[in-house]
């Protein structure tokens, strides 16, 4: 004979405050597992995050590189002068505007963020396979259009609160 569960069963909950604390479980775990495939290439986040940009977008002033990835222009320069040390980029003079740095992959920062890139790719698909192509479809059309109403909630004061930057930290 089965043994009863002394609990009362209930409707699972589907309100929006239990709406959130799932992504945000969900999103904390994802996002510790994208740190950890980072790190194990020898690469910090941010210093991923900025020759990621530069593999993709090309030569870019400092200053839309932070924008981009959500750091500011103190972090930038530090993270900047990092890279810059390791030979992984470069500082040029912009052509139209000589108040502007232009940073650039070296040949032997793109091969690492080629190589990088790479590796974290398939490991964010192959976590993205726990789901079907058809939940996977679904689960990005749902969060893009609560993200969208989110967006569109957000008080227009946009400097009176302070917010995470894009990358939650």
């Amino acid at each position: 004979m089965p043994r009863q569960s002394n609990r009362i069963q209930t409707a699972p909950d589907t309100s929006g405050l239990h709406l959130w604390l799932v992504l945000w479980k969900c999103w904390t775990a994802v996002h510790n597992f994208a740190l950890d495939d980072i790190a194990s290439g020898g690469l910090g986040f941010s210093d991923f995050a900025i020759l990621e940009v530069l593999l993709h977008k090309g030569p870019l002033p400092v200053n839309a590189i932070g924008t981009k990835i959500g750091l500011t222009s103190g972090s930038m320069t530090v993270a900047v002068d990092r890279l810059a040390s390791r030979d992984l980029v470069k500082r040029e003079d912009d052509v139209v505007d000589r108040r502007t740095r232009i940073v650039a992959l070296t040949d032997p920062g793109r091969a690492l963020v080629e190589e990088a890139f790479a590796k974290h790719r398939d490991a964010m698909n192959a976590l993205g396979e726990v789901l079907p192509e058809g939940e996977r479809k679904s689960a990005i059309r749902i969060l893009k259009k609560l993200g969208k109403a989110a967006e569109a909630e957000l008080r227009p004061t946009k400097g009176a609160v302070q917010r995470p930057n894009q990358n939650g930290l």
